[in-house]
């Protein structure tokens, strides 16, 4: 099988060429301009970050690709679709609002916001997928009511996947609400009491009340709980914990399933930033330092590729000092040719998603790295 070609860019510009316009010069190199955009209505999935992350892709890059769209004839809108948590996007106008406070407005971006799933995140489509795990996928309607579909990822590390990247973004980021807990229902956290010290924070991120205070420490009720896993994220002793064994794998093998369902039979194509490079999602409303320096702009047709590019490209770099991925170094005795995002969470792995992509279709891990 030959490789899937991804082109690359580094962040380095000179006094004739932005970033901006290397970003457009690097869609124009991985042929963009093949796919037909007349009168087609055209989805550009971007994650808006929750309100108090800075770590989220600028709104400068999103205008540079609706801009190209609407050159080629094209109607782009930027999309995403509501979280499971309670956060500032867990509804239509709440996740507008956090769109606009974080640039991303018609007028910065030149053109509109659509969520994906609705109001209340229940508009969806329910595309069948016969899969191993998902039969039909729980997709916001106006992802599938796009004629063509664009992912632009900030390329990050992540709680529970590994890392955060195409594939994240488009499998977990176009599911419904209804979804996303089909996703993530294998994982059900628990608390260890001896570590929980009641400062209910766990509480307050939880959109559907698992967390229970009987006493003074935490159980979670499991009737409730659809683990989306931001009670893990948020508890600042780390009391909170899950067998991640069997239930990355199947998040990961569901996630991929999921974005057969946006991808197939349509025109896509995909970019992703390897910069900011936080440890953790762009949905906490915060981001620490990075864990290693920024790397630069990749786009392919295949959204597998780009993936194992970006991992690949980002294991090269070195660590940043003070940063979560240092720390886990020195705590877990580190060494060298290890994998920064296990390290990074050593209890999550990203292989397994991209392994099931490529069996169902989405894509091909093996890819000729094309620079520009």
């Amino acid at each position: 099988m030959s490789g899937s070609k991804v082109y690359f860019t580094t962040f380095k510009t000179t006094s004739k060429e932005n970033l901006l316009q290397k970003l457009n010069r690097l869609m124009e190199s991985a042929g963009f301009e093949d796919i037909d955009f007349s009168r087609k209505y055209a989805a550009i999935k971007i994650h808006f970050g929750e309100l108090g992350n800075l770590a989220f892709l600028r709104p400068n890059y999103a205008k540079v690709v609706a801009d190209y769209v609407k050159r080629l004839g094209g109607k782009p809108f930027l999309t995403d679709c509501n979280t499971l948590y309670a956060g500032s996007r867990k509804n239509a106008l709440d996740h507008i609002d956090t769109a606009y406070l974080n640039g991303f407005s018609p007028f910065q971006t030149g053109c509109h916001v659509i969520i994906g799933d609705g109001l209340k995140g229940n508009d969806e489509v329910a595309v069948p997928v016969n899969g191993e795990y998902v039969k039909n996928a729980k997709i916001g309607r106006a992802v599938m009511d796009a004629d063509v579909f664009i992912s632009l990822t900030h390329f990050k590390g992540h709680e529970m996947t590994g890392f955060g990247g195409a594939i994240k973004n488009i499998g977990m980021g176009c599911g419904s609400r209804a979804g996303k807990m089909e996703m993530h229902s294998d994982g059900k956290p628990i608390v260890r009491t001896e570590k929980c010290v009641g400062c209910k924070e766990c509480l307050k991120i939880c959109a559907h009340d698992a967390p229970q205070f009987p006493e003074f420490r935490a159980v979670i009720d499991h009737d409730k709980c659809v683990g989306c896993g931001m009670c893990l994220a948020i508890c600042p002793t780390d009391a909170i914990s899950t067998d991640w064994g069997g239930t990355v794998l199947s998040l990961n093998r569901k996630m991929a399933e999921y974005t057969l369902a946006v991808v197939r039979g349509r025109p896509h194509f995909h970019i992703s930033l390897i910069c900011d490079v936080s440890p953790n999602c762009d949905c906490h409303s915060e981001n620490d330092i990075p864990i290693i320096p920024d790397v630069g702009m990749l786009a392919s047709f295949d959204p597998v590729a780009l993936d194992v590019a970006c991992a690949d490209l980002s294991n090269k770099m070195p660590v940043i000092k003070g940063s979560r991925l240092s720390d886990n170094l020195e705590k877990h005795n580190g060494h060298a040719g290890h994998d920064h995002f296990k390290m990074n969470h050593p209890d999550t792995e990203w292989k397994s998603c991209i392994e099931h992509c490529e069996k169902i279709g989405v894509g091909n891990s093996e890819y000729e790295l094309i620079t520009i």
